[in-house]
């Protein structure tokens, strides 16, 4: 490629993430000074009101539980220290705290708000600040939060440190509920669809997608360098283009006679414009100077939608005009989000569900301790993994049940040798010692509660798992993480309050 090929050999910008503007690191991070003012209460006894049932309120519960124990506190700022602040100078400006970054992460996802809501939050809600140990008093200035300030450092997180949080949390909610220590636990393990945030695709209006955010770079590139000549009508550019996709989607959604000629006299002329488009951006590409960062990552992005563009015409081409079938794996599904997968789970709505495929492991006490986005494995071919992952972690496990969808013989036989019950259906006909075996009534008693971690599952689809807004495919694994986190949080918090109560009624009756 022509602008790769122009960098290697001289490359002024080198060490640097392509196409990003850089400052210079000089922001000093600390965990968390509450320094206490007049009128302001220590972040232990913030006062929550019990009788509130919103989500915020239990979430902030269990936060207010994890400062103020030393073993859960040190963990969390270990984990924020040593993936935020390592090697960072401890001088310059100060940046936002270690434990707002935390708060605010997971206020974010239990409530399901987006920036402008988290926003407003941070900076008018009481509780919330309190909790955050902000100055709230009479006569205090108040500490304001700016939009791009909170944005940007909540986005400081990533997919492992959240996995470390969960860890912390799980460990902390395994305290909160077991009366024993030893208590084995009881395991169910599903997986649901979180979508992407993605149109739905054909190829016709991807290329469309293509073209106009080509033009869009260079309608960028002509603003930043008036030397470049030849896009007079790049406005008409876009018309034409969108124009011709939407006859083109007419024809092909429509019915009538002759059908078949109108879609493929739509297609030619699509195409052919397309291609012309092609052509005149190809040839651009190779003329236009890179004067800085800006200009080469906007160069950069132009050659990717190019070759979006190219593919695209190619698919087109392919399937309207000369009739082929395309093999699935040569779809694209979108050219933002290009993790994006075809999902069918054989249910009649919806039946396709555009996005990746998530697996949840919960045990009797509702918590999620495990979590995994799947790539491009099936439910049964990640049991192995999953059986490791979790079996190094937790001794003690009772009962373990799965749906049919997980069912291989391998899976049952080795999952079998360290689970003493294991649930997990087989798919088709069974054999005489198999429908004995399912008909036991242990087996058919906790087959019956594995349905408990479809309300789990729509509980963290009400906690913001059913779409991600984020964009990236490593912004959308973090984003599955926080909403686990949050989920497992405000269970935690629920139970705490819970706790409270009794205790106090407790003390009401023995007085």
């Amino acid at each position: 490629m022509f602008i790769f090929r122009q960098i290697c050999k001289d490359n002024p910008f080198k060490g640097h993430y392509l196409g990003t503007r850089f400052k210079k690191e000089i922001t000093m991070r600390k965990r968390f000074e509450q320094n206490l003012a007049l009128g302001q209460t220590p972040i232990s006894d913030v006062y929550i009101p019990e009788n509130c049932k919103d989500a915020e309120v239990a979430l902030l519960k269990a936060l207010q539980k994890i400062f103020t124990t030393p073993e859960y506190n040190q963990k969390i700022f270990n984990i924020l220290d040593k993936h935020i602040s390592k090697g960072k100078k401890r001088t310059g400006r100060r940046g936002m705290d270690l434990w707002h970054i935390f708060i605010l992460s997971q206020l974010r996802l239990c409530l399901n708000v987006d920036y402008d809501r988290l926003h407003y939050l941070a900076n008018n809600d009481t509780l919330l600040r309190q909790i955050m140990g902000i100055p709230t008093g009479f006569g205090v200035t108040p500490k304001e939060f700016g939009y791009q300030t909170i944005y940007d450092n909540v986005n400081l997180l990533n997919d492992e440190m959240v996995k470390e949080f969960n860890e912390v949390i799980v460990q902390m909610g395994h305290k909160v509920f077991k009366k024993k220590e030893t208590a084995p636990l009881h395991l169910k393990t599903d997986s649901f669809v979180v979508l992407s945030n993605v149109h739905f695709p054909t190829d016709y209006n991807l290329l469309w997608d293509s073209g106009r955010k080509c033009l869009d770079v260079m309608k960028f590139l002509i603003r930043k360098n008036q030397a470049i000549k030849g896009w007079r009508k790049l406005k008409d550019w876009t018309r034409r283009l969108k124009s011709q996709m939407r006859d083109l989607g007419k024809s092909c959604s429509g019915g009538g006679k002759n059908k078949q000629d109108r879609v493929l006299a739509s297609a030619k002329i699509y195409i052919e414009t397309a291609r012309i488009l092609s052509k005149k951006i190809k040839t651009q590409l190779e003329t236009i100077p890179i004067t800085d960062e800006e200009i080469l990552g906007k160069l950069i992005s132009l050659e990717y939608f190019h070759e979006m563009l190219n593919k695209h015409i190619e698919l087109v081409d392919r399937r309207l005009i000369q009739g082929e079938t395309i093999p699935h794996q040569e779809k694209l599904f979108s050219i933002f989000e290009t993790y994006t997968q075809w999902i069918t789970k054989g249910k009649t709505n919806p039946g396709v569900e555009l996005g990746k495929n998530v697996m949840i492991t919960t045990d009797q006490y509702h918590l999620i301790i495990d979590y995994r986005v799947l790539e491009s494995e099936t439910d049964s071919q990640a049991v192995i993994s999953l059986g490791d992952s979790i079996l190094l972690k937790y001794k003690l496990i009772h009962i373990w049940s799965f749906d049919k969808g997980f069912f291989s013989t391998l899976n049952k036989d080795l999952l079998g040798l360290f689970v003493p019950h294991l649930i997990m259906p087989k798919k088709g006909k069974l054999s005489g010692l198999e429908k004995e075996k399912e008909s036991e009534k242990m087996f058919k008693k906790y087959r019956m509660k594995h349905s408990a971690v479809e309300s789990n599952i729509n509980e963290l689809e009400d906690k913001g798992l059913d779409r991600c807004p984020d964009r990236g495919y490593m912004h959308f694994k973090r984003y599955v993480g926080l909403g686990v986190c949050a989920y497992n949080l405000h269970r935690i918090g629920k139970e705490l309050i819970k706790q409270h109560k009794a205790e106090i009624q407790e003390l009401r009756e023995a007085a």
